[in-house]
This record gives structure tokens, sequence and C-alpha cells, in this order.
């Protein structure tokens, strides 16, 4: 089995090109071509493609291959990037760059980044539901309600809400180590936990491996969003691609800045090691998964 950086590029390049190819089909269908190219923007030539990566390779756990699972990647990955569109406007984190480019509504303008990100949302669950996501309509329908959930106010949207409420109208106290594992569960480790689960079903999994990728998927969400965290407090806009020291500056409540560094360090490490723990009943197939949950403690992008 492949190491996990090889892994990771690959499924990147498999999700871009089916990214691309769905984009290149929308001028038939009639969107206008202005919506089109910032749609674009928004989703091809950047990103890692980690929630598609988790996808395909939890999937693959079960014999399900690449281009099988690809659609229930690709939906995924429109989800994150349309949350990323809205995340970055004025009204939310008023951000100008992302993966080392002007931002959607900087490029395209406000009125635009709205529209991409409502298109990216109603894309994603078109590919989901389609009879190229999986040939049994109960798998189809599972995949699409567990997206539905962790990208709806039970999850993405939700800590998304919370984080606005905490930054603008809720007293300092509130964001206590509680309040940020909560929020930080939902706007970032929903999607990420169902990336895995989405691998699970769209593999079939019986409840006890279902289960068991929904406990990796939750450690890795909570590692992942510390990860990003330090990136934000210690890294460069050069590595990152993004703003960084943008929570300091706002005065913004995170795990790093309540815990500290040295202990946010030593939360990673054992959240860390628990997402390698929940990948026990799956053996040596699960290397890879492994490996992406690791990386979080040596990210530096």
């Amino acid at each position: 089995m492949p190491p996990f950086d090889p892994a990771l590029r690959d499924a990147a390049t498999l999700v871009e090109a089916r990214l691309a190819a769905i984009l290149a089909k929308e001028p038939d269908r009639g969107s206008p071509p202005r919506l089109i190219d910032a749609m674009r923007h928004a989703v091809l030539g950047g990103g890692k493609r980690f929630r598609p990566f988790l996808v395909l390779e939890s999937a693959q756990l079960f014999g399900v291959s690449p281009q099988a699972a690809i659609d229930a990647a690709a939906a995924i990955e429109c989800i994150h990037c349309y949350s990323l569109v809205h995340d970055d406007m004025p009204a939310m984190d008023n951000d100008e760059l992302r993966r080392g480019r002007p931002t959607v509504w900087k490029a395209f303008g406000e009125w635009s980044a709205i529209l991409v990100g409502d298109g990216l949302q109603a894309l994603a669950f078109e590919l989901v539901s389609a009879p190229s996501a999986h040939s049994d309509p109960a798998v189809r329908a599972e995949l699409v309600h567990t997206l539905a959930i962790a990208s709806g106010s039970p999850g993405m949207v939700g800590g998304q809400a919370l984080d606005l409420e905490a930054e603008n109208s809720l007293p300092a106290s509130v964001a206590d180590v509680a309040h940020i594992t909560r929020l930080q569960s939902m706007k970032t480790g929903a999607l990420i936990r169902a990336a895995c689960e989405m691998g699970a079903i769209a593999g079939q999994a019986s409840p006890d491996q279902r289960a068991a990728l929904v406990r990796y998927g939750e450690a890795l969400g909570v590692a992942f969003q510390i990860s990003d965290d330090l990136l934000d407090a210690e890294g460069s806009a050069a590595d990152v691609g993004k703003a960084t020291g943008k929570d300091a500056a706002a005065g913004k409540a995170t795990l790093v800045s309540l815990l500290g560094i040295a202990d946010a360090r030593r939360h990673l490490d054992t959240t860390v090691q628990a997402a390698v723990d929940a990948l026990a009943p799956f053996g040596a197939k699960a290397d890879v998964l492994r490996e992406a949950a690791r990386f979080m403690g040596r990210r530096d992008s």
C-alpha cells in the first residue's frame, strides 16, 4: 500500500480531474459563464483534497475502487469549497487570500461568491444522489443523509454560527475549552468525520466497522483543527497559503490560545494517537489512514 503523501497526491489528481470534468459540462446545461468561472476558481487548482482523500481511502478498506467512490469524494469537496467561499467573505472572516490566490469574493465580487457557495452546495447533493455515486439507491440515500447532517446546522454551518456568535456577541467567559471543542467539532470536525463515514457507507461496512471509522474521523477532526490553529499561531502566509496570525489579532479564542502552544501540542499528540487506535480493527489495510493521522502532528501548510 502506498504511503500517505503519494496516496494524497493521487486522490487530489483524481478529484481535480473529476471536478474539472463536471464543471466543463455546466455551460451545456445552461449555467451562466461568469458563475462557472467563479466556481472553477473556488474548486480547481489548489487544496490538498484531504476530505475526498478520506472518502476514497476509507472506501478502499472495503474493496471499493477510487473510481467507484469518486463522486462521493467530489461531493464532499464541493461542500468544503463552498464553506471556504462563504467563510472568506467580509461578513464572516473577511479574508482576501485563499490557497495563495485572491478569494472568490475578492476576485469576482460578493454577490458572485454567495451564488458560488449556493451552486456548489447544490452540486454536491446532485453528485452524491446520482446513480454514478453508487448502484444501490439505499446507499445513495445514506450518503445524502450523512452529508446533509454534517454540512448543516448540526454540523459545519452550526459550528460557523457558534464561531461568529462567540466573536461578535458572546462574553469572553463563554469561550472555554468545552465551548471551543464543541464549536470546532461541528465547524471542522463534522465534515472530516462524515468523509470517513461516507467511505464506510460506500463500502457497505458493518455497523462495528462504520463506528470505528466514525471514531477515527472524530479524533482526526480534532487533530486537524489543533494543527490548523498552531499553523495560524506559528506559520507564515507564504507557507500556509492564507493569512496567518489572524486569530491572535482578533482576540479569537482557540485551543491554542486557551491551553498555550505546549499543552496544545500535547493535546494534538493525544488525539492523533486516538485516531490511530480507532483503526485497529482494519489491520495493515488502514496504514495510509494511520499515516494521515500522524501527518496532523507535523503539518506545515
